[in-house]
Parts: C-alpha cells; sequence; structure tokens
C-alpha cells in the first residue's frame, strides 16, 4: 500500500537563489538572481565579499562559485582554451569548497546551511570522495543548530546505516525532531512508521494520519507522497484495516487529492486519473484522450503500471489512437523490463 520512496534527495547545487537582501551589519546588497558570469565579475564579487563577514553573504558567493565555474569554464572550453578553462573551472571550485569548509566549521558558530551543504557533497560525492561517516557526523553537527533537511538526512542515516550503525529507535527520533521542525519528507515519513507500525515503532494511525495531513499541506514536487496515500485512504478507508474509522470514504476528496498529485508530476497519481479517465470512476467521465494523457505523462518518469495501460490502448484503439499491436508490444514489454508481474505475464516472460 504505502510506498516508501528513497529520500535520500541530493542537494540542489545549480546556483544561488537569494535575492536581493540587506543583512544586519552588512553595507553590500547583491542581488544574486541576476549576477553575470564572467570573470570580471567573479573578482569583483570576491573583492566584495572582503568586506562583508555575514556567513550567509558568504554562503551566497560560494554557491555562486560552483555555478561561476561551470558556465565560465565551459565556455573558455568552446572558444578553444581548453587547458586555462579547466584550470580556472578547477580553481574557483576549490576555492568554493574552501569557503564552505570555512563557514560549515566555523571558529564561533558553524553555519548550518554551509554544513548541510558539506553533508550532502560527502554524502553524494559531489566533487568530493563519498565519505558517509563525515556526511552523517555533519548532520548531526547541523541538526544540533535545527537544521531540518540535515535532521531528516541524519534519520534516513540512522535508518540504513550509512555512516553510522542501524538504529531504528535513533532513526525515528530523528524523523520525529525534523517534523516538528516542518520538513515536509520527515512528516510524511513519520506517518507512514506510525500507520504500517514499521522502525520497531507499534501502530498509531491516528497519529500518523496526524502526519500525512501536515505533509500534504506542504506539498511540492519533491514532496508530493502524502497527497497520494491519503487520496488511497479517502477511496478505500479499509486499507487501514481495523483504523477505517479514522478516514471518512469521500471519493469526491480522494479525487481532488490525486489530482493534486498528479499535477506535481508523481507518476503513481497520474496513472491512478488515467485509469479513472479510462473507466469513469470516482466523479470523472469516461475520455480516452485524457486517459492516455495522463498515462503518457506517468510512462514518460517510467511507471511501469502506465505503461502497460498504455500497451492496453494501443491493442484496442481509442479516439485519436489507432490500434497497434507493435506499439502493445513495445509498451508492455518495456513494463515487463521493470518487472511487473502482469506485464511479464502479458508478453510471455519467465
Amino acid at each position: 500500500m504505502f510506498n516508501s520512496p528513497d529520500f535520500l534527495r541530493t542537494q540542489n547545487i545549480s546556483g544561488p537563489d537569494m535575492g536581493t537582501e540587506e543583512r544586519p551589519g552588512s553595507s553590500i546588497a547583491i542581488d544574486v538572481n541576476k549576477l553575470p558570469y564572467t570573470r570580471e565579475f567573479v573578482d569583483d564579487y570576491r573583492a566584495r565579499m572582503k568586506e562583508d563577514p555575514d556567513p550567509e553573504a558568504q554562503f551566497a558567493f560560494a554557491k555562486y562559485l560552483i555555478e561561476a565555474a561551470r558556465i565560465i569554464g565551459d565556455d573558455m572550453t568552446t572558444k578553444g582554451e581548453v587547458r586555462s578553462g579547466k584550470k580556472y573551472r578547477d580553481s574557483l571550485l576549490a576555492e568554493s569548497l574552501k569557503q564552505v569548509k570555512r563557514l560549515a566549521t566555523g571558529e564561533t558558530e558553524p553555519y548550518a546551511e554551509a554544513t548541510f551543504f558539506l553533508a550532502n557533497t560527502y554524502g553524494t560525492g559531489h566533487r568530493l570522495t563519498i565519505d558517509h561517516d563525515l556526511a552523517y557526523h555533519l548532520y548531526i553537527q547541523a541538526s544540533k543548530q535545527n537544521h531540518p533537511g540535515a535532521t531528516y538526512r541524519a534519520a534516513v542515516c540512522s535508518e540504513l546505516g550509512a555512516g553510522t550503525r542501524k538504529n531504528a529507535t535513533r532513526a525515528v527520533s530523528f524523523y520525529r525532531k525534523a517534523a516538528s521542525l516542518r520538513d515536509t519528507a520527515a512528516m510524511y515519513k513519520l506517518g507512514i512508521v506510525l500507520i504500517q507500525g514499521l522502525l520497531e515503532q507499534p501502530k498509531s494511525e491516528r497519529e500518523g494520519i496526524v502526519w500525512l495531513h501536515r505533509a500534504s499541506q506542504q506539498a511540492n514536487e519533491e514532496n508530493p507522497h502524502a497527497l497520494y496515500e491519503l487520496a488511497m485512504l479517502h477511496e478505500t478507508p479499509t486499507l487501514l484495516g481495523r483504523a477505517a474509522s479514522l478516514v471518512s470514504k469521500d471519493p469526491l476528496m480522494a479525487r481532488d487529492l490525486y489530482i493534486a498529485a498528479a499535477e506535481l508530476g508523481y507518476p503513481p497519481s497520474q496513472f491512478r486519473l488515467g485509469t479513472c479517465y479510462e473507466h469513469g470512476t470516482l466523479g470523472f467521465p469516461v475520455d480516452s484522450r485524457k486517459s492516455i494523457a495522463w498515462l503518457n505523462r506517468a510512462s514518460e518518469k517510467g511507471d511501469p503500471e502506465a505503461e502497460l495501460a498504455l500497451s492496453g490502448w494501443f491493442l484496442t484503439g481509442a479516439e485519436g489512437l489507432e490500434a497497434n499491436d507493435g506499439e502493445a508490444y513495445l509498451w508492455a514489454r518495456r513494463s515487463a523490463n521493470k518487472g511487473l508481474a502482469k506485464a511479464e505475464f502479458a508478453v510471455g516472460c519467465e
């Protein structure tokens, strides 16, 4: 029923997005959303930062250097300056890493965002050798400063045994702390843990549903899962077994939640809408075009159920879609290759 995805999300380091802001103690305000990426500006920005001790500004500069290394280095390579482009790129990345390490291990107080960023860098091996032990240590350090994301990662590490011993009790403790700090993924995970009685926890469906609701209120493209889980419960409360009375059977609520998750790009919800439009369930009209459209969106993200459903549409044909046995087989084969038993049976896999 409840599928717990891998929440070891990678840190987005594509570039700064801090906006223009006057900070206490800072005489410099830079709109980092509109910064140019030139060697001249890098030098100017660096000079400005020498006058600004604010850790938020320093961290924004460190992230700017990462994007500048990529953009300027690529530009130099395109112009035929391959060796010098690589040298310049590496120098900026080294400068950025040094800056982040300095902020993450500050003499007075470490800057939590930099600590979290550095932990992710060690955890994913992005431009560094993977070191799960050090990543976990840094997550703990940032968690002590009440950083929600770092606390969540500390929970995942404790659950999986990455950089530390597996410890279910400690993992749940960190999930609870991260959820209380309003980390959406932690709210969702804690809800699932309590509903299913995972990680050595006794079942507590009532509290679990509360956390799912809280996660759904903060749902976004990275974390649409709670919307889908609540939709399933409102569609079929008996999924909760003896605790079914905790959720009302409400097809219209389920429909709205499925739509919300699907619009955030969640493949299982997109597949569900595809089947609803195919069969006219949950108050949806029968509409083959919309069914196929939603199934296509789910299949673009590799959902095997959606791929098999598309195979069915190609077998029968529909308005605007000619029957095509070859396409039907290819979609079923694609689904079977991902281990979906129904698809394996359809194509005769052993």
